[in-house]
């Protein structure tokens, strides 16, 4: 499933090798300075941050950034509970960093390999009927705009909820503010093969049982979801939706080696070594995959996984996995939980991409009429005409991207696709 985000990832491809980036050239800066002169002089820029996205929305025709190399500190303001974080960093080095200071985030998502300002732009997410996207946590932004400009957007700012999840559309992220919260110690415990009916029954204390609860299908099974990851600062149940704790350890992926996997078991440990399904440290040998994920209404959900049952027979020749996780209300206007609870559909893919392609207008079909949101950074083939619909503040965003980039500087193929 995933590989190291780190090493092995040829500079001119995407993570998942599905997409060669078209950039004229690739930059690293070292200073704001050089950062706000591209800006200023590239005819087109976009920065590339771990290459997670497995569609074009961080390409550009023009000059592509990383800001792997940009020097920079973690600074923790105590009193405020917020931490200052350089863009760059990814979730697993921030992680740590925090919790050797005693602090902690409320969320993250399955790989902690990812960018904080890639992950946060593009709206993704960890799990909990509670927690929000993690974008959620973002108090403050600095990013350099077109004219080269170093700008700073903060909690209550005009455009502030319209900034957070831009698709890198308004400018160069160069620092993160996140809300933080003392560390804490949870557990992981993983439950074999929860009946599809019980679940569906009683979904709202299936998804409540823990802080951040996973369900997962093959699709194979008609009768049973393959698994349920429940992560939790309390006590777990013994079982869950007729199912009982596995008996050792499991990778999402059934049969799959779960050396990758965090600890399960219901043994204790720190925060950022249970809330992702991986270990930040492990380099798999293999990661070539694909990725979709539709965000529901949850009020729309139950209806959601029925419809796509209904597809099975089609979805599992293709499907490694499909994993079920709630999402809390947010106010972020590109954000895939704004204005209402959500959950997230996501599907990971063998590398067959054609077939995949093919298969995904059946699949939103089904799901665009409830709602359904669909990942910025992963493969959907949802048009500008859907996106109005979807986005209620979808004309406001528009116009903050041409009041902060009037030349279009951040803009590429994927955003006029969107109709941005």
């Amino acid at each position: 499933m995933p590989k190291d985000l780190d090493t092995g990832t040829p500079a001119g491809l995407n993570w998942a090798g599905n997409l060669a980036y078209s950039a004229a050239r690739i930059e690293q800066p070292t200073s704001i300075d050089e950062i706000a002169h591209v800006a200023r002089t590239a005819g087109h820029v976009k920065v590339l941050g771990s290459r997670h996205s497995f569609n074009d929305v961080a390409d550009t025709d023009g000059v592509a950034l990383s800001l792997e190399t940009m020097p920079g500190d973690l600074v923790i303001d105590p009193d405020a509970h917020i931490a200052r974080v350089p863009a760059g960093w990814r979730y697993g080095r921030l992680a740590r960093a925090l919790d050797e200071r005693g602090w902690a985030l409320s969320a993250l998502a399955s790989l902690p390999h990812i960018s904080v300002a890639g992950a946060v732009a593009t709206g993704t997410h960890g799990s909990g009927d509670a927690v929000g996207s993690l974008a959620t946590a973002v108090a403050g932004l600095e990013l350099i705009d077109s004219a080269g400009v170093l700008r700073r957007l903060g909690r209550g700012d005009t455009g502030f909820e319209g900034a957070v999840v831009s698709l890198g559309m308004l400018g160069v992220i160069v620092r993160v503010e996140l809300d933080i919260m003392p560390a804490y110690e949870m557990t992981q415990t993983v439950y074999d093969a929860p009946r599809w009916d019980a679940v569906l029954a009683d979904f709202d204390a299936v998804t409540g049982a823990g802080d951040s609860v996973s369900l997962f299908t093959s699709w194979r099974n008609p009768q049973t979801f393959d698994q349920a990851w429940v992560k939790t600062r309390g006590a777990a149940p013994l079982e869950l939706a007729g199912a009982r704790r596995a008996s050792g350890p499991r990778h999402p992926i059934p049969g799959a080696d779960p050396a990758p996997a965090t600890a399960q078991g219901g043994e204790s440990g720190r925060w950022f070594e249970r809330l992702p399904h991986f270990r930040l440290e492990f380099t798999p040998s293999a990661g070539d995959e694909l990725q979709s994920e539709y965000l529901v209404p949850r009020g729309r959900a139950l209806e959601a996984l029925e419809r796509l049952r209904s597809l099975a027979g089609q979805i599992a020749p293709l499907a490694m996995i499909t994993e079920v996780r709630t999402i809390a209300a947010d106010t972020l206007w590109l954000s895939g939980a704004y204005g209402r609870d959500t959950v997230g559909i996501h599907f990971t893919w063998q590398p067959r991409e054609a077939e995949v392609r093919a298969l995904l207008p059946r699949i939103e079909d089904e799901l665009l009429p409830l709602g359904a949101r669909p990942h910025w950074g992963k493969l959907f083939t949802v048009d500008a005409e859907w996106m109005p619909r979807l986005y209620p503040r979808w004309d406001d965003f528009r116009e903050l991207t041409r009041a902060l980039d009037p030349r279009g500087a951040f803009r590429n193929a994927y955003s006029e696709r969107m109709g941005l």
